[in-house]
């Protein structure tokens, strides 16, 4: 009996190291793990849906007749920005490369498939990355809209996306000299929002000013728009932060809770400041603290304590709020403030980073838990960030400009873009009806228009 037992004790030791010697490793090779997968799925599309959102977040700030125009500027860049992301974006943001880009090895999804990256499919992990250059390139648009040609528009991310921002991931996601310096960017302080306010700027200041802009007060046409794809933008950012976690966990978990806390302080502070300077708060300031907060967390989230997001989210809404309102004494037509939310947010929540990361949560330290290097850090990956997307931006601008008009004529801005590059109006008033735009002359059209009609070039 007890030879019996000893034999199978052996057997079971044999099998036990038969892999690690078939395989000649101490570890097993990376597999996917359906639970993994599911929540990646959900996440995926919840990061997707960010872009329709952002679409009725802009589209609400705007006035009327270019309320479709600023929507499908949105909408668009889930078309080109996508496809270049598959044809080229993906393998120079994350192929092998060097510290700086990507190689092509991965170009057109070679070699993409089911097997496992991490605990995920791989073909998952692209298509994840891919609603982040989306919604990326998206964000720009609010610096232009009401003047940008949509054609140039079109060509602008598409290259963007391509030039700017694939190496910027792969200088802090993909293994560049970023991440080599230990820089923290959770879900896309720096890669997503620093990135494209420093293109915003630019396209800003290229593009020029809106032909009434400091002379007539430009409102929003429909503040429920923004509200409502404010809330949808805060609902999809659970996958956009918690997702980043790239798997069910309790990292995922942290930066789900983050996310939803950091946002409420933002908001908080806001709407008291709202009322200390004015005595009332707006929805359209709601709508923006908001983002703001969401804004902040992201390159946080997964390397602060809750206590730290509520900290963070409190202490970001001073500088974007007081940004917005010296913007407005300027010739700067960010017409969205993206600079003001999205760059000075950005900045912001990875400086905090710096300061309130915790090894308790998230593994790194940060200025009050014993690395005071770590801010220095920060501050050069926004800085390098900001740097070459400002300068490369302008650089396509400037390319895009020989090619086709980069600024409507005013004859189209006096009728609106949506009418001149599009053919068609948010909101029709019967066949033949003559519509008159507060601050402009009568335009007569039909309905639906014909997509020639007029000619406004």
């Amino acid at each position: 009996m007890r030879v019996s037992r000893l034999s199978r004790l052996a057997l079971a030791a044999g099998l036990a190291i038969l892999p690690r010697l078939a395989f000649g490793q101490d570890a097993p090779p990376a597999e996917v793990v359906p639970a993994d997968t599911a929540f990646m799925l959900v996440a995926l599309a919840l990061v997707m849906l960010m872009t329709p959102a952002l679409a009725f977040f802009y589209g609400g700030l705007v006035r009327a007749k270019n309320a479709l125009n600023t929507m499908t500027m949105s909408f668009a860049s889930l078309g080109v920005v996508l496809v270049a992301w598959a044809v080229l974006g993906y393998t120079l943001a994350f192929g092998p490369g060097n510290a700086v880009v990507g190689d092509f090895s991965m170009a057109l999804l070679r070699g993409i498939g089911l097997e496992a990256k991490g605990t995920i499919p791989h073909l998952l992990f692209f298509g994840y990355q891919g609603t982040f250059v989306v919604i990326t390139a998206a964000l720009i648009s609010g610096a232009v809209v009401e003047r940008m040609r949509f054609p140039a528009y079109l060509l602008f991310i598409t290259l963007w996306s391509l030039v700017v921002y694939a190496p910027v991931a792969h200088w802090v996601w993909g293994g560049g000299w970023l991440s080599g310096l230990g820089a923290l960017d959770f879900a896309g302080g720096a890669v997503v929002h620093v990135n494209a306010a420093a293109a915003a700027l630019v396209a800003a200041l290229v593009v020029g000013p809106r032909r009434d802009y400091g002379r007539r007060a430009m409102l929003p046409h429909h503040v429920p728009f923004v509200l409502l794809g404010a809330g949808l933008l805060w609902f999809g950012w659970f996958g956009f932060n918690g997702g980043s976690a790239l798997g069910a966990s309790g990292l995922a978990a942290q930066a789900s809770v983050n996310t939803f806390l950091a946002p409420a302080a933002t908001l908080v502070v806001w709407m008291l400041l709202d009322l200390k300077r004015t005595g009332t708060v707006t929805a359209v300031g709601v709508a923006t603290g908001l983002v703001v907060g969401l804004v902040a967390v992201t390159p946080a989230a997964g390397f602060v304590s809750p206590m730290g997001a509520l900290a963070l989210g409190a202490v970001a809404a001073f500088p974007s709020y007081f940004a917005i309102l010296l913007r407005t004494r300027t010739r700067l037509d960010d017409s969205l403030d993206v600079v003001a939310a999205h760059g000075v947010g950005g900045v912001v929540g990875a400086l905090l980073t710096g300061v309130l990361a915790d090894p308790a949560w998230g593994g790194q330290a940060g200025l009050l838990t014993g690395d005071a290097a770590r801010v220095g850090v920060q501050a050069l990956s926004v800085a390098a960030v900001a740097l070459y997307s400002g300068l490369v931006s302008f650089g396509l601008l400037k390319l895009i400009g020989f090619v086709t008009p980069l600024r409507a004529t005013d004859k189209m801005e006096r009728v609106g873009i949506d009418l001149a590059d599009h053919g068609e109006e948010a909101y029709t008033h019967g066949e033949g009806a003559v519509l008159v735009h507060p601050d402009e002359t009568p335009v007569f059209a039909a309905a639906p228009v014909p997509a020639a009609s007029p000619s406004l070039a």
